[in-house]
């Protein structure tokens, strides 16, 4: 038993120094702060039912014509939905509704992770 528990233990420090890979020097990043603003916007949904574009609270009707503009501008506008678990469901409903109408495709949908 003692030999298999060594061999073991020999086998996994030797498969660990294999699998090290290639060692290269990686290029530094600038010091200068980066000058390109963001471009994914966000829609959050509060537990109280208030809607914010970014950190901007808004109607549905003003909802609409902000990312109107925002896709104006850039047609592939990213676009993420961060919704309170407490929320009515047709709350939800009503913003994606405003996405579709306006052929927003690049959307995601924010959750909390599940591993910890």
């Amino acid at each position: 038993m003692d030999l298999a528990w060594t061999l073991l233990i020999v086998f996994i420090i030797m498969a660990t120094a294999t699998v090290q890979g290639i060692t290269v020097d990686l290029p530094k990043a600038s010091k200068a702060p980066s000058l390109a603003q963001p471009k994914t916007k966000a829609v959050t949904i509060t537990a109280e039912g208030q809607i914010y574009l970014d950190t901007s609270r808004v109607t549905i009707a003003e909802l609409e014509q902000r990312l109107r503009q925002y896709r104006a501008i850039d047609p592939n506008l990213p676009l993420v939905v961060k919704g309170d678990a407490a929320i009515r469901y047709d709350r939800v409903v009503q913003v994606l509704d405003v996405i579709k109408r306006l052929e927003i495709t690049n959307l995601g949908l924010v959750t909390s992770r599940l591993v910890k």
